[in-house]
């Protein structure tokens, strides 16, 4: 039963982080890219795609990562080895937040921001023809491409991704 209490638990937590996380970035970006100019906007696209694509990876890292090498670094004393043993531990919930949470979080604010970009276009050039479809085709390709690319890279550099992710988190961690 205490497990099942959990489940439901971590369920509330992703869900109301995400709606909130959602609630402010979406409303952040749709602000802000009205009053910017055309190519900050696609830039602002782009590294919400490259956001999303970053965390995908880190997600399958952390799942496919094997702990017993960070045993050895730990025993080592290296920075972050114990912080890499604990995502991977915990590598459902890692990848939860990373891939689904962020990464689908950064999947509808693409999908907002180029609705944006495509009437920001349409006005800046006076189409008299909707772009949209082109825009969303587009950014899909390099989300799913991207995904795909960054799956086969997690998956042979694993250890190395799961590593420095560790080294960052290791950064903000305050010592209780």
């Amino acid at each position: 039963m205490k497990k099942n209490n959990s489940e439901i638990k971590w369920f509330f937590t992703v869900f109301i982080a995400t709606f909130l996380l959602s609630l402010l970035f979406s409303y952040i970006s749709s602000t802000a890219i009205n009053d910017i100019p055309v190519m900050l906007a696609i830039l602002i696209l782009v590294l919400v795609i490259g956001i999303g694509i970053l965390f995908d990876i880190i997600g399958v890292a952390v799942t496919i990562a094997e702990e017993e090498e960070f045993h050895a670094r730990a025993s080592k004393k290296i920075p972050g080895s114990k912080t890499a043993i604990n995502l991977i531990r915990n590598s459902a919930k890692v990848a939860n937040i990373c891939a689904d949470v962020i990464g689908d979080i950064c999947g509808v604010l693409s999908g907002a921001i180029s609705a944006m970009v495509s009437l920001k276009i349409m006005q800046k050039y006076g189409l008299s023809f909707d772009i949209q479809f082109f825009v969303s085709a587009l950014v899909a390709a390099l989300t799913v491409g991207g995904k795909a690319l960054g799956k086969s890279f997690a998956k042979n550099k694993n250890g190395k991704i799961v590593a420095i992710v560790s080294k960052i988190l290791n950064i903000f961690y305050i010592k209780k």
